[in-house]
């Protein structure tokens, strides 16, 4: 069981994570944190409540890191706005319905949930926020 914990944990921040906005860059080493952690506490059979505290931490964070992404987009009238918004808002309604789910009883964080999380966190960093990074640091911002 730690084998497969410590595979499903392999999600670390590396520089190609970088968007070049330090309080962004913060925050995603956050997450990443959290959904190792998150990760680490299923693959090793912790309790429902052990994972389903971390999971409401993860969602926690993730909707506080949108609300500072989107409020920085919104003060400098980032263009693509209402697209990254988007993106913002399915994943926080898709990690909501996970929640209530695990709450409920019905499902337990599995190997998909997990990779599902670490692709999108991965994809969303190296396409849409390198885009907002590039932005951002246009405007003379770091």
């Amino acid at each position: 069981m730690a084998d497969t914990a410590q595979k499903l944990a392999a999600l670390v921040w590396d520089d190609k994570f970088s968007v070049a906005f330090k309080g962004i860059d913060d925050q995603h080493k956050k997450l990443i944190l959290l959904i190792n952690d998150l990760s680490v506490a299923s693959a090793s059979g912790k309790g429902r409540e052990v994972v389903g505290g971390i999971l409401q931490g993860v969602v926690d964070y993730t909707v506080s890191h949108f609300a500072y992404e989107e409020g920085m987009m919104k003060e400098q009238a980032y263009p693509d706005f209402a697209a990254h918004k988007k993106q913002h808002d399915e994943l926080v309604q898709q990690a909501s319905d996970l929640l209530v789910k695990q709450k409920a009883g019905a499902t337990m964080i599995s190997v998909e949930v997990m990779n599902f999380l670490k692709n999108w966190l991965t994809t969303h960093i190296n396409g849409t926020d390198k885009k907002l990074g590039a932005f951002l640091t246009s405007k003379g911002l770091k």
